[in-house]
């Protein structure tokens, strides 16, 4: 059913005004009460993500793709009644709330408030979640939640790359961020793909982000019961472990090295001791369900 602006008599007070049409207008991203003119095109869009996903997608020419600058919108068009105008919550012309939340700094509307969104000023941009609930982490560069505050490791400007996984941009994505273990970000949808493939250790750093100790004692288990050839049996190789950052020479075994400090089998072969390891990203020797 669509929204009949006339059942909405003039002169109600400022409350109905701000209910006028919610929940009517509005794109997958967001329910709103108004398009935007994208000061890089002069093209309408519902919100700077309907113009970004039409303006970089692969029917369009590689050279033309690009992103919508967000806090230079100056202009917007009200669902109600069309009209074209400066940046504002409520519409010139009828009086409307374009967005029952709305931020001047970020030129941002949504109807949605159940998100409970906030602006944060060393963030430059409006997050969700509740400003109480939220902290910012100067040397990360982002919005961190307070039940991490005294425990987060600092990572210089943390959020501020692609995802390792789908490589989007993580510091402004709408998608729900997950902090692993190591410090490092990413979608928290990537790290369950992650997991249902059986990877569990940051693509980032290579460290695991969760208990894998029954992991390894499969592990011991697998290595006690494939003993190697007698030819084998004094051959040593030096290794790297992805998770303490200990290297050592260990024993040769087919099945997977483990680490003589912190019992993790999710270590790499290197070359020698005294050599820097290997910067290619790695993952635990087997691929064993928890």
């Amino acid at each position: 059913m669509g929204y009949d602006p006339v059942q909405q008599l003039p002169g109600e007070e400022d409350e109905a005004l701000a209910e006028m049409g919610s929940g009517y207008f509005g794109c997958s991203h967001y329910m709103r009460r108004c398009k935007i003119r994208a000061p890089c095109c002069g093209e309408i869009f519902d919100c700077r993500h309907c113009h970004n996903e039409a303006k970089n997608s692969l029917e369009v020419d590689p050279v033309k793709r690009h992103d919508i600058p967000r806090h230079e919108i100056q202009r917007v068009i009200c669902s109600l009644c069309n009209t074209e105008q400066d940046v504002q919550q409520r519409c010139a012309q009828c009086g409307v709330y374009m967005g029952k939340y709305y931020c001047s700094k970020c030129k941002f509307f949504d109807d949605d408030v159940s998100k409970n969104q906030y602006h944060c000023d060393k963030c430059g941009i409006c997050r969700t979640g509740g400003e109480e609930n939220f902290f910012h982490c100067n040397r990360c560069g982002c919005c961190y939640s307070t039940l991490i505050k005294d425990s987060h490791i600092c990572i210089e400007k943390a959020m501020h790359h692609n995802c390792p996984v789908c490589f989007e941009f993580v510091f402004d994505t709408t998608k729900d961020i997950t902090v692993l273990p190591c410090g490092h970000t990413m979608h928290l949808d990537c790290v369950m793909q992650m997991e249902k493939h059986f990877q569990y250790s940051c693509p980032v750093c290579s460290k695991s982000y969760c208990d894998m100790s029954r992991v390894w004692e499969k592990l011991d288990e697998e290595v006690a019961s494939t003993p190697m050839p007698e030819m084998y049996q004094n051959k040593k190789v030096w290794i790297l472990c992805n998770d303490c950052g200990e290297r050592c020479m260990v024993n040769f075994h087919i099945v997977a090295h483990k680490c003589p400090k912190c019992k993790s089998y999710n270590t790499r072969q290197t070359r020698e001791g005294s050599r820097a390891a290997s910067s290619s990203p790695s993952r635990a020797t087997e691929d064993v369900t928890v």
